[in-house]
């Protein structure tokens, strides 16, 4: 009998392993039977934008963390998909960074070529996932019909992402805060804050990039406190780096450093937990977020039971072509062209990965580790090969437009490490690109 593959997530992890089994059947071979559970009612992950904070319509929690008007804060050539251009959807080259709707076309452009929808099982959440007598049982629930039902598998592929959990850290006189204090995840809208003090706890990425959306739609001022190291960047004059925040006294935001001021509402930008809670304690990843997981040998396969693969769980530089050469990979340990080695030698691995991360004392260090890890899928499997050396130094650019000027280095442009050809500028400078939709973003 056909072996049975359960992929947990339709967002671009979930969507690269459906496309790398369906590439393998357009070569001619025989693929599992493959079901994707998606929770939500459209594909895409994150990049499927809801307006809808907390539970959702069916009580559920709120997958998604996207915010109206973001736009990528990362080129394009550094996600490009190897086997689908921008190029080759779009009929043109595009600028270098995209707002949502632009990215979210690109990736629907790639599966609905591919006509994979019909493998996968919209509102549906995984409720349960254990293992026993060589199979994965699967108990997952359908929302709309409030039915649950329970399948077994030879494989499941956790796809679910792990920017969806925030980690909410709790400040002394948030109970008594007479604003409004959010985490990024439940954060929609930039207009909400116009001509307000805004206090963001964190230094993250979605630090740097929701503040400069609250900026770029008139907050008053932006104050971001930071637990080690300001991010340093040369911020507009309405915006400051502080220590951290100690406590609140009403509306009066107090720091480390003794400075105080008074705020209207606080972002906490303070990261994400990996959390899995429907998968059994013997099969749930417990790493933090680093580039070498923890207990995925090759950053994939679990080295407790490798029948158990994890898709795009790393810290992350490289999104859409690194999920796609692990799940490239990840198809061919299922389908028998890939063999894992003994745990010992699985978990030497995982060692050997965290060893060489930590060995890095830079983030180009870190760009470079992630890009070797790449190639290094890539070489085991059949995904079309790519510059990933251009892209590392499509990252680097990135990072050096970005100390010219924060505001500013989306105005930029990148080569194509698929096409070669270099990305024109955008009609119009980020900071007054007010609207961020498909057919404005494509005018130039």
């Amino acid at each position: 009998m056909k072996k049975r593959i359960a992929i947990i997530g339709a967002g671009p992890s979930g969507l690269a392993q459906l496309r790398a089994f369906q590439s393998a059947k357009n070569n001619g071979e025989e693929i599992p039977e493959i079901v994707c559970f998606e929770k939500q009612s459209n594909w895409g992950g994150l990049w499927n934008y809801s307006w809808r904070t907390g539970l959702d319509e069916y009580g559920e929690p709120v997958h998604g963390s996207m915010y109206r008007y973001l736009w990528s804060n990362g080129p394009k050539e550094g996600l490009e998909f190897a086997d689908y251009s921008f190029e080759e959807h779009f009929g043109k080259q595009i600028a270098s960074y995209p707002p949502r709707a632009v990215l979210f076309d690109y990736i629907q452009g790639r599966v609905e070529k591919a006509g994979v929808r019909d493998l996968i099982r919209f509102s549906t959440a995984v409720r349960d996932v254990s293992f026993n007598d060589g199979k994965f049982t699967v108990k997952v629930h359908d929302l709309p019909n409030d039915n649950a039902y329970s399948e077994e598998f030879d494989n499941v592929i956790v796809a679910c992402g792990h920017f969806s959990t925030p980690n909410v850290p709790h400040f002394d006189g948030f109970e008594t805060f007479p604003g409004r204090v959010l985490h990024a995840h439940d954060f929609r809208d930039a207009v909400e804050f116009k001509d307000k003090n805004i206090l963001i706890v964190g230094t993250s990425y979605s630090a740097e990039d929701i503040g400069s959306q609250c900026w770029k739609y008139g907050a008053k001022t932006i104050t971001v406190s930071h637990r080690t190291a300001a991010m340093g960047f040369d911020w507009p004059d309405n915006w400051s780096e502080v220590p951290l925040l100690t406590k609140m006294e009403g509306k009066i935001a107090h720091f480390k450093d003794g400075t105080s001021k008074e705020i209207d509402a606080v972002i906490l930008c303070t990261g994400y937990r990996h959390h899995f809670p429907f998968i059994n304690d013997d099969l749930r990843l417990r790493t933090a977020n680093r580039l070498a997981a923890a207990d995925l040998y090759k950053g994939v396969a679990y080295v407790h039971n490798p029948a158990l693969m994890y898709i795009g769980m790393q810290d992350q530089w490289f999104t859409f072509n690194m999920f796609d050469a692990q799940a490239w990979w990840a198809r061919d340990v299922i389908m028998g062209k890939i063999t894992c080695p003994d745990k010992a030698a699985m978990i030497a691995d995982v060692d050997a990965r965290v060893a060489a991360e930590d060995a890095g004392e830079t983030d180009y260090d870190a760009i470079w580790f992630q890009g070797d890890y790449i190639k290094e899928l890539i070489e085991e499997t059949d995904y079309p090969t790519f510059d990933v050396e251009g892209a590392c130094n499509a990252f680097k650019e990135w990072k050096g437009f970005k100390k010219e000027g924060i505001m500013t280095f989306r105005n930029n442009s990148h080569k194509s490490v698929m096409t070669g050809s270099m990305a024109p500028v955008h009609h119009t400078p980020w900071k007054d690109a007010l609207d961020d939709s498909l057919e404005v973003y494509l005018q130039n």
